[in-house]
């Protein structure tokens, strides 16, 4: 790992995080069987404080974990990683909301290579992260590595999707589009501005230096880039992008399937989220909120009745 990569990501693994977002990454973590190596932090409450929005936490294992005993789930995590919690926790009469992915530092590491179709992970963890518990030094330099690969391997797609030459910038927004395309992620436009928005120093520092780690030539004029690829590499990528969109799509659509049956608390989930669009509450039972899946209609029913009445 290069010097530079070395030092940008520490600092941002190492840069402190509210105390109640600390506290509530302690109680995930302890309630694995056995301590995991960490808990990142990252995605939008990171870049833009929102007291009522969704923390994103992953919590990365020594092997795939889930919460509890069931089968069904630990299957799951598995086959089709990551799982999902939804969670909550209380600070002084506050409730702090937060999404919590599983997994394993085996599963991380396989989804940050260029050879991965799955882009989940790099090109989540190209972006700041925050290190918010960890089990010991030895975990951090596991994680550390990773992040940098992630790192690496999104700044070498950024070179070989992108235009013959540019800024930075104009690579890191190319890739991000790509990524978002092949997730079958609905993003509004301009969303990759807004994750550069102020760190495009930050963005431009570790793709030369990730270029370089890679040995990828490029030379610059002034705040210009050229990447020195020949046009039998960018064919290739081409055809490996088509690879990566082609499994990408279903790949994500399945997750959505797998998350209706292991998406834990997710009533609690949908609950929340009307109540923030609509200011209205909808209340459920205990027996609701243990078989989401055989109530389903009648939650929508009473959700699009809801929002009828404030039509």
């Amino acid at each position: 790992m290069s010097d530079i990569i070395r030092k940008t990501l520490i600092n941002e693994l190492t840069t402190p995080v509210a105390e109640e977002l600390a506290q509530f990454a302690e109680a995930v973590a302890s309630r694995l069987r056995r301590p995991p190596l960490g808990v990142l932090f990252y995605g939008s409450v990171l870049r833009k404080v929102d007291p009522e929005g969704i923390v994103d936490f992953y919590v990365i294992t020594d092997r795939p974990e889930s919460l509890g005993g069931h089968a069904l789930a630990r299957m799951a995590n598995r086959l089709l990683p990551p799982n999902v919690y939804y969670m909550e926790h209380e600070v002084e009469g506050r409730t702090i909301r937060a999404k919590v992915a599983f997994l394993s530092i085996a599963q991380f590491l396989g989804r940050s290579t260029l050879f991965t179709v799955d882009t989940t992970i790099w090109a989540r963890f190209c972006q700041p992260v925050r290190l918010v518990w960890v089990r010991d030094a030895g975990s951090a330099d596991r994680l550390l590595q990773a992040i940098s690969q992630c790192v690496v391997t999104a700044s070498c797609w950024a070179a070989l999707l992108g235009p013959e030459q540019g800024r930075a910038d104009v690579y890191w927004h190319d890739l991000f589009a790509h990524t978002y395309a092949a997730e079958l992620r609905v993003e509004k436009k301009g969303r990759s501005h807004n994750l550069l928005a102020g760190r495009e120093e930050r963005y431009e520092i570790l793709l030369k230096a990730a270029w370089r780690q890679a040995s990828l030539s490029y030379a610059a004029q002034g705040d210009v880039l050229l990447p020195q690829l020949t046009a039998s590499a960018r064919d290739k990528a081409t055809r490996d992008w088509g690879r990566v969109k082609a499994f990408g799509k279903p790949l994500n659509v399945a997750r959505l399937i797998k998350a209706a049956f292991t998406f834990r608390d997710g009533v609690s989930y949908l609950l929340w989220k009307i109540q923030r669009h609509t200011g209205q509450t909808i209340h459920v039972s205990v027996f609701e909120k243990r078989h989401p899946i055989l109530t389903l209609p009648l939650f929508l029913w009473r959700a699009r009745h809801l929002r009828s009445g404030r039509s």
